[in-house]
């Protein structure tokens, strides 16, 4: 079995002060978040960015200076930009996110139109999901293929896999909560529907963080924690910052006997490039 590669997803584009003091929008609150992380034990900080006052934008120019500053504090960490962006945004505005200098080495893909509750719509359709694959192929950029329910395992093969846009072994990762089920069933259910070879993180949304967290660490995956999908270290806990929430998944893999990925190890799992 790998080590565990522990994704942070520090700030994310819906969730707010009010919910949570500690939820950062600054480009020092948002080091500071990705850096406790690091420090706990994360090797990858999956990363949205905001306006000050909290707006989310992909705006490339605070991309950058955002991974600029999170490199001089966690210089080996893999960063992860975010293509979702948030409800309502085009496709360009969303793969902004991916034009700072150096190219990524990884960014989301999602890879299917999803109700995130209420009239909120997250669209995703083929042409969008090719459209990505093509330009992170041709960037040479890995995508982390995110699927909310089984049938965006199944479109992202019948339409970006099938073109030739996808290269393998491919990474999933399965954010459960929203559309589909958060239970240890489902989860058993997506990790048998992807490709053998694949590597695969998952993470439950709100109250299903920690029993998702805790399955995915037995079965051989790898852990999501962190702001943008839960805000509670335990139930009517708030947790204080990311990295409090990265020390609790390395004590769940302390004691189910999986040891913890460093940056170099992740992307050794992940199939990158050594950092240079």
């Amino acid at each position: 079995m790998d080590k565990l590669i522990i994704s942070a997803c520090i700030c994310g584009a819906e969730v707010t002060k009010e919910q949570n003091p500690a939820v950062p929008y600054t480009v020092e609150e948002i080091v500071r978040e990705a850096k406790s992380a690091y420090d706990a034990g994360a090797a990858l900080i999956h990363l949205h960015v905001r306006w000050d006052d909290g707006t989310p934008t992909q705006d490339t120019a605070r991309f950058q200076e955002c991974i600029d500053a999170i490199r001089k504090e966690c210089p080996d960490a893999i960063i992860q930009p975010s293509t979702g962006g948030a409800v309502g945004m085009t496709d360009l505005e969303r793969l902004a996110s991916t034009d700072v200098v150096p190219t990524p080495e990884m960014a989301t893909l999602d890879c299917g139109t999803c109700n995130f509750g209420g009239s909120e719509i997250f669209v995703n359709s083929n042409d969008t999901i090719i459209n990505f694959a093509k330009i992170m192929k041709e960037r040479g950029i890995k995508p982390e293929l995110e699927v909310f329910d089984k049938g965006m395992i199944d479109l992202a093969l019948k339409t970006a896999d099938k073109k030739g846009l996808l290269v393998h072994p491919l990474h999933w990762d399965f954010v459960l909560g929203v559309q589909m089920n958060a239970t240890v069933r489902d989860l058993v259910y997506m990790v048998e529907s992807i490709p053998a070879g694949s590597t695969w993180t998952a993470t439950g949304l709100g109250k299903n963080a920690w029993h998702i967290a805790a399955a995915t660490i037995s079965m051989g995956g790898h852990v999501r924690v962190g702001f943008e999908d839960n805000l509670y270290l335990e139930k009517g806990v708030l947790a204080k910052s990311n990295g409090e929430m990265v020390e609790k998944a390395v004590k769940l893999a302390k004691l189910l006997g999986r040891e913890v990925a460093t940056p170099a190890e992740a992307r050794e799992i992940l199939g990158l490039a050594p950092l240079k």
